[in-house]
């Protein structure tokens, strides 16, 4: 079998389910070569990814940060201050500070204005009408759940969400573009991130920016610098998984008008739906880690200085793992995803967005009496971003 894990366009009918299977049963150490040049080593199976995950003294993030491709020096060393591209003992101090804005209690005091923005989104639509899913209903939530949270002004939320597109989805001709246009993105975010940090630096506020730049944690206080590249992590992820979760979960349902009409009438279901939703839609393809000494993975002798890409949306896919994990099974438990990886690295944010996910199908079921196909969706062309760019559906308002 051809196996080309990293070309976009091995992604753009979905996970490619087939190759996946082939190399967990086969190759599930398997040499990838990049067209520049050089290759990396790229994990199937989920225990080599938990492996992998769990040892951050033997794979490093920071060196050469978290994507396959190699990153331009002074973008490296901006990313290299985000929190995903860190290694202790710098990640420690400054992951306990944003996770404190993400407590359960902190996060039960957010439902009510994450209900709403929902109410807000699904509310636009007042008639029967025709509409691409991703941009109508499920990008606006997250979009302004995360500016909200960070007092963003609302007449930068579109931009906000551009500058995401095109460093995540750069290798995709509708939302990409250049490599210079998407380090200009990333500098100009970082920019904007770094000036909101200025404004707010002792003036008294509660949003998570004033959190972040103006507490002290285990006697390190984040500059502005560092929060330049921590506001680019925060936006970017905050944008565009969330989004990938709920538009590529209601694909799902879709399929299956039974499970949606169950969801519907049992909204105490949606919580294990949820988990379910990003098992199968995996939003991140993969995360890189650099060795840092000679080790051995999945009986594979790796090398100093040899990258290892841990494939997310194989692993959740693993027959050892998860019981015939072709299905769609919404009541799936226990449910050991991946989707937000694992470790010192599991996604800040991963609470809050099961939480935005659930709201949005509460608030959705509420205020729609139909949702039908209007059309195939059409897939980001990405290896790194899981998710529809064009979602056509009919939306039938309750009210209506």
């Amino acid at each position: 079998m051809e196996i080309d894990v990293y070309s976009p366009d091995s992604y753009t009918r979905g996970i490619p389910h087939q190759q996946f299977a082939w190399l967990r049963a086969n190759d599930p150490v398997h040499w990838q070569q990049h067209p520049e040049g050089y290759g990396y080593w790229v994990l199937s199976r989920h225990a080599d990814v938990l492996q992998v995950s769990r040892d951050f003294k033997t794979f490093s993030a920071e060196r050469g940060f978290v994507m396959a491709d190699d990153l331009p020096d002074d973008i490296l060393e901006m990313a290299r201050n985000q929190l995903l591209g860190m290694d202790p003992p710098r990640h420690g101090p400054l992951r306990r500070a944003v996770i404190t804005r993400f407590t359960s209690r902190m996060l039960a005091a957010l439902e009510p204005r994450v209900r709403e923005i929902a109410g807000r989104v699904v509310a636009q639509i007042t008639e029967p009408t025709e509409v691409n899913f991703v941009e109508s209903l499920a990008g606006d939530l997250p979009t302004a759940v995360i500016c909200s949270m960070l007092e963003i002004p609302e007449d930068m939320w579109g931009q906000i969400r551009r500058w995401s597109d095109l460093q995540t989805s750069s290798s995709d001709p509708d939302l990409g573009g250049s490599m210079e246009e998407v380090n200009q993105a990333t500098v100009e975010m970082g920019t904007y991130g770094f000036e909101l940090a200025m404004a707010r630096k002792d003036a008294g506020g509660d949003d998570l920016i004033s959190l972040l730049i103006n507490q002290e944690v285990e006697g390190h206080q984040v500059s502005e610098m560092e929060f330049a590249s921590l506001f680019v992590q925060l936006t970017v992820a905050g944008n565009e998984t969330t989004r990938g979760l709920i538009s590529s979960g209601m694909h799902e349902l879709l399929a299956r008008p039974e499970l949606l009409a169950q969801l519907r009438a049992e909204p105490a279901l949606l919580p294990l739906a949820v988990e379910e939703m990003l098992r199968w839609t995996c939003p991140l393809h993969y995360f890189r880690r650099t060795a840092t000494r000679d080790a051995e993975v999945g009986g594979q002798a790796i090398r100093e200085g040899d990258r290892v890409v841990m494939l997310y949306s194989s692993a959740n896919f693993d027959e050892a793992v998860f019981d015939d994990p072709l299905h769609f099974n919404i009541q799936r438990d226990p449910n050991p995803h991946l989707a937000f990886g694992h470790g010192i690295h599991l996604c800040l944010g991963a609470n809050l967005a099961r939480l935005e996910a659930r709201v949005f199908f509460e608030e959705f079921f509420r205020a729609f009496s139909s949702i039908e196909s209007a059309g195939e969706p059409v897939f980001i062309r990405s290896n790194l971003i899981h998710g529809f760019k064009d979602m056509p559906v009919r939306l039938t308002p309750t009210s209506a």
